[in-house]
């Protein structure tokens, strides 16, 4: 089977996958290099040039429909993001709470919403997808506060119950994620979904792995640049942005799935056995040869269909499982 808990020497990725990993490291690594994020026009290109990657690679957008949210908590916090629908999604008691990557800095719910309406359409549940502020014009914490804030506004405004939410997010939007469901006064959701999760943000078990096998598609150096960005003169050991799982609160059931030839296969490994060691569920898998996020690249990645099909089944079982210790 393609995902599995490691990978197998016999294993590859599909000849088209292998391919565009090969292509990526001959273009888009050298971009990465040349684009300077600490810069006005750096930060603009790169932004301009994931939108445009992930837009042309993606899933179909049609049937989707789109609501933009921008409302006030009770507390006067604000809300900004979309709701994103698939064919036929409608209202109802159960949702995602989507948190999109960008090394907190390049993405937004548009650049994702291929990836959360075909999430939506697989699932048969709407998305909310959060558009939280990014860096540099935003340092820490404010992504994180946005994503708490989002999550307290599911929980009360719109009247969800945590166990009938999965949360989601892929890059950055994993460590938003976990540090959120780290927090001992927030209600855990059902379940947690993980695309190519960024925990280490020392980049210390990138570094690692880079000494291995480069990633395709960006340099350590030039993604811990990036997330410099955000977290600005706080020093990344605070506890907030290295983030204690192993001896943290025990998180829900998680699936976290990481391409083999992206670096943070390492934060994925690592999160995997810290979630265990602090007696959680966790289940990895790891798609061989494929590249960063890959899920959202159909067109250029195969594996990105049965990797979603998981996912999707993994939410529906997860929702399923609370839904029967409820009533049970």
């Amino acid at each position: 089977m393609p995902g599995t808990t490691g990978i197998h020497p016999a294993q590859r990725g599909s000849v088209r996958s292998r391919g565009a990993s090969r292509v990526s490291s001959l273009t888009l690594r050298q971009v990465s290099a040349a684009l300077p994020p600490d810069t006005g026009w750096g930060l603009w290109t790169s932004r301009r040039l994931i939108a445009r990657i992930m837009a042309t690679f993606g899933p179909s957008l049609s049937g989707t429909r789109v609501e933009r949210v921008d409302v006030r908590t009770a507390d006067g916090r604000r809300v900004v993001g979309e709701w994103v629908r698939g064919p036929g999604v409608t209202e109802g008691e159960r949702a995602i709470y989507y948190l999109h990557g960008s090394g907190f800095a390049l993405c937004s719910p548009q650049t994702h919403r291929r990836l959360t309406a075909w999430l939506s359409r697989l699932t048969g549940l709407p998305v909310f997808c959060i558009d939280y502020r990014l860096a540099p014009e935003h340092r820490f914490p404010a992504a994180a506060n946005d994503v708490r804030a989002g999550w307290d506004w599911l929980c009360t405004e719109r009247g969800l119950h945590p166990d009938r939410i999965v949360m989601a997010g892929d890059s950055a939007g994993g460590h938003l994620a976990v540090d959120l469901l780290l927090q001992p006064d927030v209600a855990h959701p059902a379940g947690l979904v993980l695309f190519s999760p960024l925990i280490d943000l020392t980049f210390t078990l990138a570094r690692a792995r880079e000494s291995l096998s480069p990633d395709p598609a960006i340099r350590v150096a030039d993604a811990a640049r990036l997330v410099e960005l955000y977290c600005g003169k706080i020093d990344v050991t605070h506890p907030r942005l290295a983030l204690d799982v192993a001896g943290g609160r025990q998180l829900p059931r998680t699936l976290i799935q990481a391409g083999g030839a992206e670096m943070l296969l390492a934060d994925a490994r690592s999160l995997d056995a810290d979630i265990r060691t602090a007696g959680g569920n966790a289940e990895l898998q790891v798609w061989p040869d494929q590249v960063h996020v890959f899920q959202a690249l159909p067109r250029l990645s195969p594996e990105a269909v049965p990797a979603m099909q998981r996912a999707a089944g993994f939410i529906s079982e997860s929702l399923r499982c609370t839904t029967i210790e409820v009533t049970g």
